[in-house]
């Protein structure tokens, strides 16, 4: 087993940076690991941290091509993507798990095949967010069988379909953010987090999605969003005193270490929905 890299794009679609004929195969890569900005006060003998911050990072390496055709076809991978994700899947011995990092591209050398056959460039990726997992669970009702599937193993239940409930250990190392969506017909859909058996947030949607249509709501930085996406494909947003009361703190992201509960009520029955949560690390 070895460690593997692709790049990935806002519709799914991937680039190989392991398959040198046809794609391309990295090499030498660095920047995989972590780092902090410290800054310290002398106290005496002593040194007391002033200011520590984490460090963005770069991602770089030697990138190899066996025809300019692929390299070129990178490119347009790269400029054709709205947003970038650099994947890592890693042959832990338990079994491999992949991680993802938000990047863009700071620079990607050109130069010429050399005698060996090979085009070798150098390149940078600009990190823009922690590592991080998308851990997926979905909540369907069929017309002859209920069922919850799930991507990975957690402990999940519910009562009555009023009512989904997820149990969850955020084992990152930073708070977790969370992605919902909630398929109408449903009325006033709810949002709560629980901390060890206490309600701890509640964001309160006062609104009714109707069929096929879709509540959106994300606490990713930079994609905080309450919105309905309606049945034509447009976004309206719900992020309004209309909707929500704003004195409530309405970003939900779980804790680390702690035993936490998601559930997702309504004044109805919660039928379909999904809710993935995207524990983070500094390092994997």
């Amino acid at each position: 087993m070895v460690r593997k890299f692709i790049l990935i794009n806002e519709n799914g679609q991937e680039f190989s940076l392991m398959d040198l004929y046809n794609y391309c195969f990295l090499s030498d890569p660095s920047g995989l690991g972590y780092a902090y900005n410290t800054t310290y006060e002398q106290l005496g003998d002593r040194f007391l941290t002033n200011l520590r911050k984490f460090q963005q990072g770069q991602i770089t390496g030697v990138l190899n091509f066996v025809n300019y055709d692929n390299y070129r076809n990178l490119v347009n991978f790269i400029e054709s993507s709205e947003q970038l994700k650099f994947a890592y899947k890693i042959p832990y011995k338990t079994g491999t798990k992949e991680y993802l990092k938000d990047i863009q591209i700071q620079n990607l050398s050109k130069t010429q095949i050399q005698p060996n056959g090979i085009l070798s460039e150098t390149v940078i990726f600009d990190c823009l967010s922690l590592w991080y997992e998308e851990n997926t669970v979905t909540y369907t009702v069929q017309p002859v069988e209920n069922e919850i599937r799930w991507d990975f193993s957690w402990d999940s239940s519910f009562s009555n379909y009023d009512s989904r409930s997820l149990q969850y250990i955020n084992q990152g190392h930073v708070e977790a953010p969370i992605y919902v969506e909630i398929d109408g017909q449903v009325v006033n859909p709810k949002i709560e987090l629980h901390i060890d058996g206490q309600l701890y947030q509640s964001v309160a949607i006062n609104t009714t999605i109707d069929q096929y249509e879709k509540l959106i709501y994300d606490t990713r930085e930079n994609q905080f969003t309450i919105a309905k996406e309606n049945t034509d494909g447009t976004i309206t947003s719900l992020f309004s005193l209309d909707y929500i009361n704003f004195s409530n703190d309405n970003v939900i992201r779980i804790p680390k270490n702690k035993s936490c509960e998601i559930r997702l009520t309504a004044d109805n029955e919660v039928l379909n929905a999904k809710l993935t949560i995207y524990p983070r690390y500094k390092a994997v």
